[in-house]
C-alpha cells in the first residue's frame, strides 16, 4: 500500500492564525493540539504568487524534497515560525520502499534539518519526521512513535488529508468508528434470538 505526504505541521492555533485569510488552506486535526496543512500547488501559488517547482530527479540528502522550497515559500514558513515551531514534512512509500524528509523552522529561521532518510535503519526516534515532530513539542504516548501518536498514519495522501480537514474529522475518527462497530457487534450478541424467518427481529 502506498503512502504520500507533503504537509506543514504546527500548533493548531498557530496554523489557524496564519491561514485564516487563505482560500486554499485546509487544516486537518492531529492529536496533542497539532494540525496538518496539506501543501497543494494552489496553496503554494497563493502563498508565493508563483507556481510550485518540483524536483525532476529522486530526492537525496543534498536535495531532500520533491517540492522545491523556493525562497518565497521558505520565507513564508520562516515568518510563521516566529509564533512557534513549524515543520515541513515529506514522505513517499510504495511496496515498502521510499523516503521521508523534514525541516523545522523556529524564530524565523531553520532550527533543524533538512534531513533525508531512505534507509530508516536507525532507531525510530531518529527518523526525520519523528525527530521533527519531537522538536515541535510532540509528547510520547501510547502509540509507537510521534508519527503515529499525532495521527499522521490516518490518511495516505494529500487528497485524504484534504477530505479529513474539510469534513472536520478528529484525529481519533477511525478509532471512534472501530469502537462504534465493536459496540454494535457486542449489542447484537446480547440480543435474544429465536428461530424464524429472516427479518422477524428486524435483522436484514
Amino acid at each position: 500500500m502506498s503512502y504520500q505526504l507533503s504537509a506543514v505541521v504546527a500548533d493548531v492555533e498557530l496554523l489557524r492564525e496564519q491561514t485564516a485569510d487563505l482560500d486554499h488552506a485546509v487544516l486537518a486535526a492531529l492529536r496533542q493540539d497539532f494540525a496538518l496543512l496539506p501543501v497543494t500547488p494552489q496553496l503554494v501559488q497563493e502563498l508565493t504568487g508563483g507556481l510550485p517547482d518540483f524536483a525532476t530527479d529522486e530526492p537525496r540528502a543534498e536535495r531532500p524534497f520533491r517540492l522545491v522550497l523556493s525562497p518565497p515559500l521558505a520565507e513564508v514558513l520562516a515568518r510563521w515560525s516566529r509564533s512557534g515551531p513549524v515543520a515541513y514534512l515529506e514522505a513517499e512509500f510504495a511496496g515498502g520502499l521510499g523516503h521521508q524528509s523534514a525541516v523545522v523552522w523556529l524564530g524565523g529561521e531553520v532550527s533543524w534539518g533538512p534531513r533525508y532518510d531512505a534507509a530508516l535503519d536507525r532507531p525510530r526516534t531518529e527518523w526525520p519526521i519523528n525527530t521533527a515532530l519531537a522538536r515541535l513539542g510532540a509528547e510520547p504516548g501510547a502509540w509507537i512513535d510521534p508519527f503515529a501518536e499525532l495521527g499522521l498514519h490516518l490518511e495516505r495522501d494529500t487528497d485524504g488529508w484534504l477530505a479529513h480537514g474539510r469534513r472536520g474529522l478528529s484525529a481519533d475518527y477511525w478509532d471512534e468508528l472501530a469502537e462504534e462497530w465493536e459496540l454494535r457487534q457486542s449489542d447484537k450478541q446480547q440480543q435474544p434470538h429465536r428461530s424464524g424467518p429472516v427479518g422477524e427481529w428486524g435483522i436484514a
